[in-house]
């Protein structure tokens, strides 16, 4: 039998693709032999220094709130508690379209199981350094020009190391459909000189 083997996902909570792309990592785990670990980044600390539209600046500025209580929660708690929130986060923001703010922190904490008072963290810079470190963890291997999703994970033989930035998908594969598609990631991603695959995006993401 085939060992199984990790990859590694990196996402901000506010990020539409990354939800997508997170749900279709754990429909992978499900048909091919690899496990899903996430880790935080921050689209906020992508973009400090940038020249933004002021209604993306105001995003930004709500964005530290849920990645600190990331940090916190895995900090506290560990990586699966770190997953478990993220699928409560992401139910409520990108399903629920529930605000950005102290409300949703608390409602997605209490979904599973951990102390409201975690929600604390989002107005704290005790975990700032923790947070930078996280991202640049999962950066640097991409550079700066991409955001999140960013996916690290074994070549296709399982050996080595690839990343990269995606896969923007919409709606997310299911079954042996994300499974496929797992496998041409890794392959394209695992082609020396390879850097880019693209299109312009013709549908707003789908939450099936």
């Amino acid at each position: 039998m085939t060992e199984r083997v990790t990859a590694d996902m990196w996402f901000d909570p506010l990020c539409p693709w990354a939800w997508i792309t997170s749900r279709w990592l754990l429909e992978v785990e499900q048909v091919r032999d690899v496990d899903i670990r996430f880790h935080v980044m921050s689209l906020a600390v992508l973009n400090e220094g940038r020249e933004l539209p002021e209604e993306y600046q105001e995003m930004m500025r709500k964005g530290w709130g849920p990645v600190r209580v990331c940090i916190a929660v895995e900090q506290a708690h560990g990586a699966e508690a770190l997953a478990k929130l993220y699928t409560a986060m992401g139910t409520r923001i990108h399903l629920g379209k529930e605000e950005l703010g102290r409300d949703m922190l608390v409602g997605a904490l209490t979904d599973v199981g951990l102390d409201p008072a975690l929600a604390d963290a989002a107005e704290s810079t005790q975990y700032d350094d923790a947070l930078r470190a996280s991202h640049e963890a999962g950066m640097r291997p991409v550079g700066t020009e991409v955001g999140t999703p960013v996916v690290h994970a074994p070549g296709p033989d399982g050996t080595g190391q690839v990343a990269f930035f995606g896969p923007v998908i919409t709606p997310a594969p299911k079954g042996e459909a994300a499974g496929r598609l797992w496998d041409g990631v890794l392959l394209v991603s695992a082609t020396p000189g390879f850097y880019e695959l693209k299109r312009t995006r013709t549908q707003p993401p789908i939450f099936d």
